[in-house]
C-alpha cells in the first residue's frame, strides 16, 4: 500500500487531506453512521453537501482537515479537523472529529487522535502545524469522545452553558485541552520528556 499521500501515519491508519474526489465514499460512510453521530455531529451525508463543506475547509488557513484512512485498504474510517487555528504568541487550534460506523471501537479514532495531536505539535519546519495547544469542546453526555480525548491526555479545564448552537438548540460543551509540554509528553523537535510546567 502506498503512504506517500499520507501526512502522517502509525500502525493501523494514516491521515491524508481531504480530496474532492472522496465525496462519494465520505458521504456514504456518513449516511451509514448517521445513529453513531446524532446527536453530536453533522458531516455531509451527500456528495452535495460534501462539495462545498470540503471546500470552506480547503480554503480556510484557519483549519486543517484529514481523512482517518485505514493502512491496510485505503478506507476513510473517520476524520479529524483542526478548527479554529490561532498563530502568533497563542499557537492553538480546536479539534472536531469522527468515527465512522464501521471503525467504531476498534481503536481506530484513538490511533487518529494521537496522529493529530503528534502532527498539530509538531514544528512547522518538519511538517507539522507548529502549534502549542489543542482544545476539544464536547457535550458532557457524549462520554465516548470524553473517554478518547481523556485517553489521549487531555485534561477537563471548564464548563461552558449554552456553548453552540447545534441541530435547533443551544448546548452546553465541557472544554478539555492539552498543551505540548504536558507532564510526560516529549516536546516537538526534541526526544525529551517534557518538565510540568508551574503556574499559570
Amino acid at each position: 500500500m502506498e503512504h506517500s499521500h499520507y501526512v502522517v501515519t502509525g500502525p493501523a491508519v494514516g491521515l491524508r487531506p481531504f480530496r474532492p474526489s472522496d465525496g462519494p465514499e465520505f458521504t456514504a460512510r456518513a449516511h451509514e453512521s448517521r445513529h453513531l453521530h446524532h446527536p453530536w455531529l453533522f458531516p455531509p451525508v451527500t456528495v452535495a453537501e460534501y462539495e462545498p463543506w470540503v471546500a470552506r475547509l480547503a480554503g480556510d488557513e484557519g483549519r486543517a482537515g484529514f481523512l482517518v484512512c485505514e493502512l491496510a485498504t485505503g478506507a476513510i474510517a473517520g476524520f479529524v479537523n483542526v478548527n479554529n487555528i490561532v498563530l502568533g504568541a497563542f499557537r492553538c487550534g480546536a479539534l472536531g472529529y469522527g468515527a465512522f460506523a464501521h471503525a467504531a471501537g476498534r481503536g481506530v479514532m484513538g490511533e487518529a487522535l494521537d496522529l493529530a495531536v503528534e502532527h498539530s505539535f509538531a514544528p512547522t519546519d518538519r511538517g507539522g502545524l507548529g502549534l502549542h495547544r489543542l482544545e476539544a469542546n464536547i457535550q458532557p453526555a457524549n462520554a465516548a469522545s470524553i473517554a478518547l480525548v481523556r485517553g489521549r491526555g487531555f485534561r477537563l479545564e471548564g464548563f461552558s452553558p449554552d456553548f453552540l448552537h447545534v441541530d435547533g438548540a443551544w448546548r452546553d460543551h465541557e472544554r478539555w485541552a492539552v498543551t505540548a509540554v504536558e507532564p510526560g509528553r516529549t516536546n516537538p523537535g526534541t526526544t525529551e520528556a517534557a518538565s510540568p510546567r508551574m503556574g499559570s
